[in-house]
């Protein structure tokens, strides 16, 4: 077998791979609450790029089989996420401040696509990438992309050429979110975010304790996903507000949102939310 024989041997079965193994490894089966923003692109009209389209999971579920994933996000099955959701590789999940980040997702090469576009939200991290972008949807997403009663057909093709473009995110009715996570302690604070308008991911997240003097912002650190972490060398002091930086460097702060009496694996909704 000469050299480029081994090189097609192996595309396939990293092909193969990444539809039976799924963003992180889940077995693939064969076989809309409007949070997002469908007439604007952010910085403009939508500039449509191309990407490779997987699904993993269940054929009409959310992706990861905790209806999670390594953004940390929770029940992204239910409102306002619906399952419609993405694995993204590193250019989409950036790290981690890609998570909640939205796109237009649309396909129109395979029969049984409609064309018609379809939001999603990154809520996940793409392991085994096919190309420079590498969406692997649920199988509800997934599925969305196809025309009616097409779905089934359209999963079985497993592997197929999607354009996409970033879209501000919309959440009715929710504003943004924080949940302290399990294992945070008076001199270890770990925080989820989440339901960010707009841009949908965070940049940068900063806490002011009690008292602070002179309104001190102390920054947190990126820990994985969408959680940012405080390790402390003191008790700290609540309640806290928490001040975050979007991706396009639009600050929202909520303040006294953590309260004084707050406890681990604990949601606190903030009043606050960027503007659409």
């Amino acid at each position: 077998m000469v050299s480029g024989d081994v090189g097609v041997v192996v595309y396939y079965l990293l092909l193969v791979l990444v539809v039976v193994q799924g963003c992180k490894g889940s077995s693939a089966v064969q076989g809309e609450g409007r949070w997002y923003n469908e007439s604007e692109a952010i910085g403009g009209a939508a500039a449509w790029g191309n990407a490779k389209a997987t699904w993993y999971g269940q054929p009409n579920g959310a992706g990861a089989a905790d209806n999670g994933g390594a953004c940390g996000f929770k029940k992204v099955n239910q409102y306002p996420f619906m399952g419609m959701t993405s694995c993204g590789n590193q250019p989409l999940y950036k790290g981690g401040k890609g998570c909640g980040s939205c796109y237009r997702v649309r396909c129109n090469r395979n029969p049984a696509c409609s064309g018609n576009a379809q939001t999603v939200a990154i809520t996940d991290m793409n392991y085994f990438p096919l190309s420079q972008y590498h969406f692997d949807l649920s199988g509800i997403a997934f599925g969305r992309l196809a025309k009616p009663g097409r779905a089934d057909d359209l999963r079985r093709a497993g592997i197929i050429d999607v354009q996409f473009a970033r879209v501000p995110c919309e959440f009715p009715g929710l504003k943004v979110g924080f949940h302290v996570e399990e294992g945070s302690s008076p001199v270890y604070l770990a925080v989820l975010v989440e339901y960010e308008n707009g841009d949908g991911d965070v940049a940068q997240v900063d806490l002011k304790e009690a008292g602070a003097g002179g309104g001190r912002w102390t920054p947190m650190r990126e820990s994985w996903g969408s959680v940012w972490r405080l390790d402390s060398n003191h008790r700290l002091r609540a309640p806290f507000s928490i001040r975050i930086r979007s991706d396009s460097g639009k600050t929202l702060v909520a303040p006294d949102v953590i309260p004084l009496n707050w406890t681990p694996n604990t949601f606190y909704r903030s009043f606050v939310q960027y503007s659409s």
